[in-house]
């Protein structure tokens, strides 16, 4: 009876195909993969406010990366590479969502409130350099403050003749308002004798039930005296300030209301 000859693989040839083993190549190039992805989109959502950690752990990424791909032919080797990568993903998560929980609050928030202006002002404007203007720019910005905040037939009436005012107008509430505009310099202030010549006419003349002066410098102290005598409203270059921005209330909602 003859024996079967044993068939011997010609020397040459590589590795005969292994299903198993192909599937399990294409398991873990999935998972790698998906990993990997995991890890770009956790990097790129984090790359603008905090670069410089990105940049250290994609250096931290790159030594095990190389790890992965150097023992990928073997499957001990994937199997702990898949462990190295889950691990990695994860820490690498983790260490972003520190990052973003300590990082400080962006301009305008404040811890556990949203950013906006606060409850009965308006809203923050931007700051306006009112002492650039010339003095019709000057005249045109505050009728314009005064329309902003609901005014009505509101009107620029200065220049030669004007009889002390520069811009007259109908507070919401209906009275009439009058306002006289004094862009001094930082270090010239409205002096007495201006809040006189003003106190002369805005009441008798033009009727005001509010008037106000309004400059980008300050009052002399005896001007503001006179002023509070007369009724008439002194509004400085930090009151316009926050008139402008939202913070502080209008000129005529600092005067009495008429009486009914």
């Amino acid at each position: 009876m003859a024996t079967p000859a044993r068939r011997t693989r010609p020397r040459g040839r590589g590795p005969a195909f292994d299903l198993r083993r192909t599937t399990l190549a294409f398991v873990l190039a999935a998972i790698l993969l998906v990993c990997a992805g995991l890890t770009v989109r956790a990097l790129a959502a984090a790359a603008g406010r905090h670069p410089a950690a990105v940049v250290a752990v994609c250096l931290l990424c790159a030594p095990v990366a190389l790890a992965v791909l150097r023992g990928g032919r073997r499957f001990r080797a994937a199997r702990a590479a898949r462990r190295t990568v889950g691990a990695l993903t994860e820490g690498a998560e983790t260490a972003l969502e520190t990052l973003e929980a300590t990082a400080p609050p962006a301009a305008g928030h404040t811890a556990g409130h949203p950013a906006g202006p606060a409850p009965g002002h308006a809203p923050p404007r931007p700051a306006v350099d009112y002492a650039a203007l010339e003095s019709e720019e000057f005249e045109q910005a505050v009728a314009a403050l005064c329309e902003r905040d609901g005014c009505r037939d509101v009107e620029v009436v200065g220049g030669a003749g004007d009889l002390g005012a520069d811009v007259v107008a109908t507070a919401p509430d209906g009275r009439r308002v009058v306002i006289q505009c004094k862009r001094y310099g930082e270090t010239n202030k409205v002096g007495s004798q201006d809040v006189q010549r003003f106190g002369g006419t805005c009441w008798t003349v033009h009727g005001a039930q509010v008037a106000a002066v309004v400059t980008t410098s300050g009052f002399t102290a005896p001007a503001v005296e006179y002023a509070r005598q007369c009724g008439i409203l002194c509004v400085d270059r930090d009151a316009l300030a926050a008139w402008s921005d939202g913070t502080g209330p209008a000129p005529w909602a600092g005067a009495a209301a008429p009486e009914p």
